[in-house]
């Protein structure tokens, strides 16, 4: 057990001053109130600001080592999301377990330094670059789940089932084959990474994830709801141009349509991405209680397009974040860019929250919740019960001198970067302190180590 004060935090009751938070085993017990500066001097940990801190439910990690190679245009007309796949492919070819576990932990680092809780790992990479199964089929899961050992993040693992290059079923390219299973095999996989959650904290967990409709058949689609029961289970969903008139041809149905009529569709769900959606399928998919994760820098990054937050929001539509390829990993970043994109488009400002409330205050509790939603996780906010994921923030930032109430949130998204974040907490793992990751330096030295040879090799 021990406790942590605050001039001020964000509690599900809204902003409270001189809070006092009692942790057991990683979970919230009970949030006071107190009076006077002898409880401050008797806590554990004080901090001026405390916050809940949200989920980062979107990540290939390994896809972090790529950051800026994919910046140099060259001899096709049009360089787009799938000619950004080719240089995924060619980095692919050499990376090993090692490497995997080296990259994965320099991404979850970050990613705590960002102010993320937790990580939806959306693991993809399971094979051999020729596509043989390793001995042990879950090895390179298990490159993500020492890794968040060591990073101390909470981890949501999602095994992707991913088995074709089509909506025609052609088998897998050169560059797609390690990520390749059919149903069989992906049973074993799937338990096999179960056992390694097991060897985690107890607030890690484990979901399914279909990697889009262009990539699993009808029949592995149902198997992998089946197989979640109630679990998470996400899939991209209406991210490119091209895959919404290759899914149309198919079916005879645009992607979001289809996957609304053929499943039933809840809260288990998160669709990640879902840029390109008509007016009725913003409003349908709002209504069905799933998570939209969005990635907003990915999504600027790859020139996916802009997602229609304005109205899903204003059905009560559920988002949560993401961070994707990890180009840049940043929270803050993150959610100026999806309320910069929706103002871009529609020539307005403050666009998102539809009220007189701050944008700030907005984003950061619609992203906690669906994050949390999204990877099962009990929290995303600073009440009894759930885990202690917190951020503290260091209120002698220039930007947040004399600041109160909501507009912290305003100042931290708009004007802010991660140098405000003191702290983080991840079900209690204190592994953010004075804004670096306690493991910092071995991490970054392995990772430095590891990425040299992959970056040459995917460059050559």
């Amino acid at each position: 057990m021990y406790t942590i004060t605050a001039n001020t935090a964000l509690t599900d009751h809204g902003w409270l001053n001189h809070v006092k938070v009692t942790i057991i085993d990683g979970k919230i017990d009970h949030v006071t109130t107190y009076q006077d500066d002898a409880d401050t001097a008797q806590s554990d940990i004080h901090v001026p600001v405390l916050l809940p801190a949200p989920c980062n439910l979107h990540s290939h990690a390994f896809q972090r080592a790529m950051a800026g190679l994919t910046e140099f245009r060259g001899d096709h007309p049009e360089d787009s999301f799938w000619t950004w796949r080719q240089l995924m492919y060619r980095f692919l070819d050499a990376l090993t377990p090692e490497d995997a576990r080296a990259i994965a932990a320099l991404v979850q680092m970050e990613m705590l330094e960002a102010g993320y809780a937790a990580i939806g790992e959306f693991h993809y990479l399971h094979h051999q670059a020729d596509g043989t199964a390793y001995d042990d089929l879950a090895v390179m899961a298990a490159a993500i789940t020492d890794a968040a050992m060591e990073t101390g993040i909470g981890m949501t693992l999602l095994p992707v089932l991913y088995q074709y290059g089509g909506c025609d079923q052609r088998p897998l390219g050169a560059g797609q084959i390690r990520f390749g299973n059919q149903i069989d095999q992906f049973y074993n996989l799937y338990d096999a990474s179960a056992q390694l959650i097991k060897h985690l904290p107890d607030d890690a967990g484990i979901g399914v994830a279909p990697h889009s409709l262009r990539a699993v058949s009808h029949e592995g689609l149902l198997a992998a709801v089946a197989m979640a029961l109630d679990a998470p289970l996400h899939m991209h969903l209406a991210e490119q141009l091209a895959e919404i008139d290759e899914v149309k041809a198919h079916t005879g149905a645009r992607p979001t349509e289809w996957v609304l009529d053929q499943l039933d569709v809840n809260g288990r769900f998160c669709f990640i991405h879902a840029t390109q959606m008509t007016a009725s399928e913003t409003e349908a998919l709002a209504a069905s209680g799933a998570v939209v994760g969005l990635c907003p820098i990915t999504e600027s990054n790859l020139g996916d397009g802009i997602f229609d937050g304005a109205r899903y929001m204003a059905h009560a539509g559920r988002i949560g974040i993401g961070s994707d390829s990890n180009i840049r990993i940043s929270l803050v970043e993150e959610l100026r860019t999806l309320e910069y994109s929706q103002r871009l488009r529609d020539k307005k400002r403050n666009i998102l929250v539809g009220d007189d409330s701050s944008v700030g205050r907005y984003l950061w509790d619609a992203t906690s919740r669906g994050g949390h939603q999204a990877l099962a996780r009990r929290g995303g906010n600073i009440s009894a019960g759930g885990w202690a994921d917190l951020i503290g923030l260091d209120s002698s930032a220039v930007d947040l001198i004399d600041i109160r109430g909501d507009r912290i949130l305003d100042n931290l998204v708009v004007a802010g970067d991660k140098s405000m974040i003191s702290d983080v907490w991840s079900a209690g793992r204190h592994m953010v302190k004075s804004g670096r990751h306690i493991h910092r330096d071995a991490i970054t030295s392995r990772y430095i180590k590891h990425v040299k040879t992959l970056r040459q090799i995917a460059l050559s």
